[in-house]
């Protein structure tokens, strides 16, 4: 009696679930087709993406090899590269482009240097990077509040390229002889948990050449 009850009850709980599944065939229905859009989507981008970084890279590389043998007109497959957006080939050609005066104008750097830093997915630390770099390019022309707005974002970070930031700002007080502001920030490195111990050596040198009483 309990087995045929059993089946009895087993068998409403299939009919339930069947007659589940037909009243939201359509649904169910477009959720699989949604699923499947969106797998498609995504290995397509992946595929696409891939193929758009090799292209990229093969790019830059024989952009490179051609300057290497005397071909000086690169800039502008240089720039197409940056306005590629891509996180990696994107700041090789710019930073190719400064290392080799391939850019004149100062404010064209500054402005390839915030499309880096604000319009592109860059990886943390390579951003980090690209805010020094901005900011020790600009160093020797920019007034002391326009570098440390550059700098704050490293100065108020614990980033790996914190204690280079202080050390831009201490040579940067020490050139203009504000040895008070420069002492300061060569101290503050000093404080940084884990620093390189080629670094503090460094920075405990010129304490001693430039701040001995």
């Amino acid at each position: 009696m309990d087995e045929e009850i059993e089946i009895i009850n087993t068998n409403r709980r299939i009919e339930k679930i069947k007659n589940f599944l037909i009243s939201k065939r359509k649904q169910l229905i477009s959720l699989l087709l949604l699923v499947v859009l969106i797998l498609v989507t995504f290995f397509g981008y992946q595929e696409f993406d891939s193929r758009n970084k090799k292209q990229l890279a093969e790019k830059f590389n024989n952009l490179v090899i051609n300057f290497e043998n005397g071909q000086k007109d690169v800039s502008n497959n240089l720039v197409e590269i940056i306005n590629a957006k891509d996180k990696t080939y994107s700041p090789l050609a710019f930073f190719f482009m400064l290392d080799n005066n391939l850019i004149s104008s100062n404010e064209e750097i500054n402005s390839y240097f915030d499309f880096l830093i604000n319009e592109i997915a860059l990886e943390k630390e390579i951003k980090n990077l690209t805010i020094y770099k901005k900011g020790l390019f600009n160093s020797d022309f920019i007034e002391e509040n326009e570098l440390l707005n550059i700098l704050n974002p490293l100065i108020k970070s614990e980033s790996m390229w914190k204690p280079q930031a202080l050390y831009l700002m201490a040579e940067y007080y020490l050139s203009k002889n504000q040895k008070q502001k420069s002492k300061e920030f060569f101290n503050q490195i000093l404080d940084i948990e884990n620093i390189s111990p080629k670094i503090k050596l460094e920075v405990q040198r010129r304490l001693r050449s430039n701040f001995s009483e």
